[in-house]
């Protein structure tokens, strides 16, 4: 009887895997553009041939996409995607695939260190050299679902000075610029090679101006009418967290707003991965857990900020943007 349960526990775990199974293939696809090979019937010899890639490798890829319905056998040895809205886009194209590039490649990896972490009571460390580009295709995607909501809000408040602080490559100001050519947008970032990129692509914008700065020793020569803070609060401490509200409520004029993106800490309804992506956060020494919905609130009540909303920009991850309006 023991035995039998045992099977039937193995089976279970076995049947919960399946799922993982499709964001694998679909992420083998993306990263190594095999779902753009196969728009057409082709065979796995010419596809491997021409993408230098191990043919018998590609074999098995094939055959678990067949399985799972990602792909279907044209006749001749010749397969081609099936399901094509269920595939992410090519690189380059604001694909989803850069979500699942990020979950295979740190998201996974770090969960799977969790027993030696636990052991050892220690933490691992976030290169962000070695994972630049991933999380900068990623914060590419969410700029392109978090902007609709700046935007609007920039327009109903008609906003003259706009500050985005670890702008990046000043990929939400450049477009904010373009749509608002009367407002003047800066940005601000601490690395010198990420600020040289973001002054090369904002170059012919004369309402954006790009500067090197620390967050921790900036203060803007005037009030502004909205800060933006995207992506950065899982930089900062959870202990400087509330100072810094503070700090730049003070940068901000009386009726302009304060913009965040962040994830935010899952509680029991959540999605499961919004609380996976805290567990991520929490396992680096120079990154910091998520903030919970009642300590953003509660961060700008201290700092004269009323809470405005609290939107969605990617559910399944926890990503939402809060928005806040100084008090008179």
């Amino acid at each position: 009887m023991i035995d039998i349960m045992k099977m039937v526990k193995a089976r279970t775990y076995m049947k919960r895997n399946e799922p993982f199974l499709y964001s694998w293939h679909a992420y083998v696809g993306y990263e190594l553009d095999l779902f753009k090979a196969f728009e057409r019937p082709m065979t796995q010899y010419d596809v491997a041939d021409a993408l230098s890639l191990d043919e018998q490798l590609l074999a098995q890829w094939v055959a678990i996409g067949v399985s799972i319905g990602y792909l279907k056998e044209t006749g001749r040895n010749r397969y081609q995607i099936k399901n094509r809205w269920k595939l992410p886009k090519s690189k380059g194209n604001n694909s989803s695939g850069v979500l699942l590039k990020e979950m295979m490649e740190l998201h996974i990896p770090t969960l799977l260190e969790y027993p030696k972490m636990m052991r050892n009571q220690s933490r691992l460390h976030f290169d962000e050299d070695e994972h630049a580009s991933t999380v900068a295709e990623t914060s590419r995607l969410l700029e392109v679902l978090a902007y609709p909501k700046m935007a609007k809000r920039l327009k109903e408040k008609d906003c003259r000075r706009v500050l985005d602080i670890g702008c990046g490559e000043g990929g939400y100001i450049k477009k904010l610029g373009q749509r608002f050519p009367t407002t003047q947008f800066t940005g601000i970032e601490i690395s010198e090679e990420v600020v040289e990129k973001a002054r090369e692509l904002t170059a012919n914008q004369n309402n954006v101006s790009i500067e090197q700065a620390d967050l921790w020793n900036y203060k803007p020569e005037s009030p502004q009418d909205m800060v933006m803070l995207n992506n950065v609060l899982h930089y900062i401490p959870l202990e400087k967290r509330q100072a810094l509200f503070k700090e730049i409520s003070s940068w901000i004029a009386p009726g302009g707003i304060f913009s965040v993106v962040t994830p935010i800490a899952g509680g029991p309804d959540s999605p499961p991965f919004a609380n996976v992506f805290n567990s991520f956060f929490s396992s680096f020494d120079n990154l910091y857990r998520l903030p919970k919905r009642e300590e953003l609130i509660e961060w700008g009540e201290e700092s004269n900020l009323e809470f405005l909303s609290l939107r969605t920009v990617i559910k399944e991850g926890g990503w939402y943007i809060v928005q806040y309006e100084k008090k008179s």
